[in-house]
């Protein structure tokens, strides 16, 4: 009977042959997944399609491999001397790919090479701080409270009652792994004694359970500096959860929250807003005096005619810049109103007014940009 001819490593990946390395990597992903063993078991042809984009995956991801490949064919990467894969090389292989089963199946895949589990990070934690409007641009000292994990004070962080501190995991001997033999694979899983710990503790801690921490809840300083906005994220390293079985701690993220001002909005480190003037004001032009966000005030001068809508810069009254230094602006609209309710002596003097203006109350014509405008939206 003849021998089943061997399929294209491209063709199984299903990858072109100017395919990148992260294209090739990004397709055995997927095809390892919907393959693999463990998803499968049982199934004599998943395992089968698994070892064959297995083999074509590691003749890709070597530039060597896959170069005499492309001219050679599967002649070049398997037996004839040139140290091809052959079937019996997974240990190998899996040094490659271990990585990708890491990241999809929560596994190390490897020859056997273990160590002890690392110490485990605690969580970050957060606390929230609401702010005023004058508070986030001038910044403000202030406190926040905040839930997070600390160590145990009645064992110190051991997670034991005793003297007699946690002891090496017996089952898997410290590693905090054991190791199955999977299909090809040896692959390792969390001890089911000591959870991946590496240890185990015969006399817990009555108060942290033998958690070796507790949770506590305390208030903090915190520092907010000038000219943050709504949704800034102050960082404390190390300030979170404490790790369990004396892992680092996490970080501490203060979130702000800046409540709306009745008067100012703003964009950046500038300010916006608008203020009302009167008819003859616009007319003639005034000075006024508007408030600004520190307390103060500034007076603005109205040029004659203007038209209402207009907008006046006043320079450096802005919001602080966050983490260095100048201000912004503030820009201010000014608004005409037209008064709702005239006495009898306003209104004779409105109409004697309105006698000197000759006013043509014809449409106007539009501008060439305006039917542009129009045209295009």
């Amino acid at each position: 009977m003849a021998t089943q001819a061997k399929r294209d490593y491209y063709e199984i990946l299903s990858v072109s042959r100017t395919a990148t390395e992260q294209e090739i990597k990004s397709s055995y992903r997927k095809l390892a997944m919907q393959w693999h063993p463990d998803r499968n078991p049982g199934n004599a042809e998943a395992e089968e399609k698994f070892k064959e984009c297995t083999e074509a995956y590691s003749v890709l991801m070597d530039a060597d491999k896959r170069a005499r490949y492309d001219q050679y064919g599967h002649a070049a990467v398997n037996g004839g001397g040139f140290g091809g894969f052959d079937g019996s090389n997974f240990a190998d292989v899996s040094d490659i790919f271990g990585d990708i089963f890491s990241d999809f199946f929560g596994v190390n895949v490897g020859g056997g090479r273990g160590g002890r589990t690392r110490v485990q990070r605690g969580g970050d934690a957060r606390a929230d701080i609401t702010l005023t409007f004058e508070e986030a641009a001038f910044g403000k000292k202030t406190h926040a409270k905040v839930r997070r994990y600390e160590a145990c004070e009645q064992c110190k962080g051991t997670g034991s009652a005793g003297s007699k501190g946690p002891t090496t995991c017996q089952t898997c001997a410290g590693r905090g792994q054991v190791r199955y033999q999977q299909a090809m694979f040896s692959i390792a899983r969390p001890c089911p004694t000591c959870h991946g710990h590496g240890r185990v503790i015969s006399d817990p801690c009555g108060k942290c359970k033998g958690e070796s921490r507790v949770m506590k809840e305390h208030l903090i300083d915190v520092s907010v500096p000038a000219g943050v906005e709504d949704g800034t994220r102050i960082r404390y390293q190390e300030q979170g959860d404490v790790g369990p079985n004396g892992g680092p701690a996490g970080d501490l993220y203060v979130v702000l929250e800046v409540k709306p001002h009745p008067f100012f909005e703003r964009e950046g480190k500038d300010l916006h807003c608008s203020i009302p003037i009167s008819f003859s004001q616009a007319a003639m032009g005034a000075e006024i005096v508007i408030p600004t966000l520190d307390g103060g005030e500034h007076k603005l001068k109205i040029q004659e005619a203007t038209q209402s809508g207009m907008t006046f810069r006043v320079r450096g009254k802005g919001v602080p810049a966050l983490q260095s230094s100048g201000k912004g602006d503030m820009y201010v609209r000014v608004r005409v109103e037209t008064p709702r309710k005239l006495t009898k002596r306003q209104r004779e003097l409105m109409a004697e007014l309105g006698e000197t203006f000759n006013i043509d109350n014809k449409p106007e014509p539009r501008s060439l940009f305006e039917k542009v405008k129009d045209i295009f939206g």
